[in-house]
């Protein structure tokens, strides 16, 4: 596929290429709708096979931030940044600063923060380049990193799930497979086996799986064996795409709902969700934690006030979904697309947290 024959292009507002010998830097800025407010979302490194691979994947995200933002009621536009390496290799300050004045290039229409890869000390040697970051601490009592926020954010939304399925959230007994244990997916875990889950757990890096099986009396599996699990609920809290023509038939959940963007490969897998009687919690609407904690960092906010917009806004919004989907015989994404976009049609409404 030529550069320009991404259909996702038409779609977007900018998309902004750079490269830098001196510091390795290579990297894509995506800016997706900035309909609602300045387009803010995370910076990604990842050692992308090609920089086709990173395109799409910036191009996927971005659209995901512009839905999530419109669904948590934020006064915000979605837009993605990602950075082409090995982020355990090629991460250096020189790049991490050369990163930051590309951010600044931008003019603000573009608002970085973390994601994978990009921890708050990186977004730290960004911020002394540019004021169009976010997600580190600047008020008592905030840790900066969104990713409490954002698993805090998705255990709400598993009890939700689970009350409009089984018409109960208690969480005691319930079968819960966790794919991934990085600084969400871990936290998640937390959260859950506090309530009494029973988890099933996989990750690629040992130690994390090690860990979970210690603190959390976690059963470990492979990461190719995370999805065929007989679980109540899977979590996926990776990488995107593991929802998809191939993986669906072979799924024993009855719930999805996990941390990670872009789950499905397809809108025709929501499509196929329902048909198999698995309910789908649309990724963008229940991971919304991080971007809205990150939001009120950035108004000087404290912690609790980011926490009761949470509280609101994200269980309400997917109880919305369900019932109309329900209601209507749709696939939940589906649905929860229409919400979005509706809302991007009526910028006026948005959340204000007292």
């Amino acid at each position: 596929m030529g550069l320009y024959e991404h259909v996702a292009f038409d779609q977007h507002e900018r998309v902004v290429f750079f490269s830098h010998r001196e510091s390795g830097l290579r990297a894509i800025i995506a800016v997706h709708n900035t309909v609602l407010g300045a387009a803010m979302g995370g910076c990604r490194m990842y050692p992308y096979r090609s920089s086709d691979e990173a395109l799409v994947d910036v191009l996927r995200l971005s659209r995901g931030m512009t839905f999530k933002s419109a669904v948590a009621g934020l006064p915000l536009g979605g837009g993605k940044s990602v950075i082409i390496g090995d982020p355990l290799r090629d991460k250096t300050p020189a790049l991490l600063r050369q990163m930051g004045r590309c951010i600044d290039s931008l003019g603000g229409i573009y608002i970085g923060a973390e994601d994978s890869g990009i921890n708050e000390e990186d977004i730290r040697l960004m911020a002394e380049e540019t004021p169009w970051v976010a997600g580190f601490s600047a008020v008592a009592g905030s840790c900066g990193d969104p990713s409490p926020a954002t698993a805090y954010g998705v255990f709400m939304a598993i009890k939700t799930a689970l009350q409009f399925r089984y018409q109960s959230d208690d969480l005691n007994g319930v079968r819960v497979a966790v794919q991934g244990l990085g600084n969400v997916g871990y936290r998640l875990a937390a959260y859950l086996y506090k309530a009494g889950a029973s988890l099933v757990v996989a990750d690629p890096v040992s130690s994390r799986v090690q860990q979970a099986v210690r603190e959390f009396n976690a059963t470990a599996v492979s990461p190719e064996e995370i999805l065929l699990q007989p679980v109540e609920v899977l979590s996926p809290c990776a990488m995107g795409a593991i929802l998809n023509a191939r993986t669906v038939p072979a799924l024993r959940a009855t719930i999805i709902a996990g941390s990670a963007n872009n789950q499905l490969e397809s809108d025709a897998v929501g499509v196929q969700l329902l048909q198999y009687n698995i309910l789908y919690a649309p990724d963008y609407v229940i991971n919304s934690g991080g971007i809205i904690d990150v939001w009120y960092q950035r108004q000087l906010q404290p912690p609790e006030v980011a926490r009761r917009h949470m509280e609101q806004v994200i269980p309400q919004t997917l109880l919305q979904i369900f019932r109309a989907a329900a209601e209507r015989g749709m696939a939940t994404n589906l649905v929860a697309d229409e919400v979005a976009l509706q809302r991007l049609l009526q910028p006026r409404i948005i959340y204000c947290a007292a």
